[in-house]
């Protein structure tokens, strides 16, 4: 059975040379080589594959079924070299290409515009996103998996590199009929004998505001759990209980009416978003100019 060794991209491209000219001194001409070494590359090519390339009448050169198959077969091949140089060519002059992200779901109310505004200035940009909780996007971080990760809370692995770049308040909400509604300063204590929507356990923002409590010498009972921001907000809405919640997620609930934010004692709870990408790994054009523009820009560009 016929094993085939790869030609080197040399050999293809003298052989495509000798093929298109018909004649080994004008492809030695057009590579600037001296005949001989182009001679002896074609015959270095013709023992690899065990087969005569070239037929040779009189002053004439011919190609065999072989090197009709072995020419053509370099032409593609060298096409599609040529392509793919003049695409990374463009995407060194400008910003291109696929940008994968990881986010932790609260930031599906800060990302998709970030990421709009972004590519309002470079549309060959290609971006995914993927929201999920946190556990998921540091599972994510180890298998190296996307360019970015959004998170609200620095990851400890020492394989990610975090950097902080937009205010993330963390506030509690309440419907704009509850008892609560335009009380001063409402004491830990008195918060949380509410029933309190708790976020879901693992998740960042939880985590945080469960150690204000704990600072504070009280317990935060978790009455409720919801894993999904939507559900929360609703379940406000509908008078099951008080939550915490970012700022970001709040912008349409507020400017409606239907929430009001409370004056809880320790908050708003000053947090920051982060970006985080693995150590190592080599951001794209696509990735790096995000990354450089959220850093740069993005407290400017952010919802209000």
């Amino acid at each position: 059975m016929f094993k085939l060794v790869p030609p080197t991209f040399q050999q293809m491209r003298l052989f495509e040379a000798v093929a298109r000219h018909g004649s080994v001194t004008r492809a030695a001409e057009e590579v600037h080589l001296a005949q001989p070494s182009v001679s002896m590359q074609v015959k270095a090519l013709e023992e690899k594959l065990g087969l005569p390339l070239t037929d040779k009448v009189g002053r004439a050169l011919f190609l065999t079924p072989a090197g009709e198959e072995v020419a053509a077969a370099s032409r593609d091949i060298l096409a599609r070299l040529t392509e793919m140089q003049a695409s990374l060519e463009d995407m060194h002059r400008e910003i291109a290409g696929p940008l994968s992200i990881s986010a932790v779901s609260t930031a599906k109310y800060l990302l998709p515009q970030l990421l709009g505004q972004f590519k309002r200035r470079h549309p060959r940009v290609e971006p995914r996103m993927q929201f999920t909780n946190r556990e998921t996007v540091l599972a994510r971080i180890a298998e190296n998996a996307d360019d970015l990760y959004i998170i609200g809370r620095p990851a400890e692995e020492e394989t990610v590199i975090v950097e902080p770049f937009l205010e993330n308040r963390i506030v509690f909400i309440a419907a704009a009929s509850h008892p609560l509604a335009g009380v001063r300063g409402i004491s830990a204590e008195r918060i949380a004998a509410e029933n309190v929507i708790q976020r879901e356990r693992g998740s960042g923002t939880r985590l945080a505001v469960e150690r204000v409590f704990r600072e504070a010498g009280v317990e935060l009972s978790a009455h409720m759990e919801f894993d999904d921001v939507e559900a929360i907000k609703q379940g406000v809405v509908s008078g099951l209980g008080v939550a915490y919640l970012s700022l970001h997620s709040l912008r349409l609930e507020l400017a409606a009416g239907e929430v009001v934010v409370l004056d809880v004692a320790g908050f708003p709870l000053e947090r920051r978003w982060y970006a985080g990408r693995r150590k190592g790994r080599r951001l794209s054009n696509a990735a790096q100019a995000f990354l450089e523009y959220i850093l740069q820009e993005g407290d400017l560009a952010a919802p209000a």
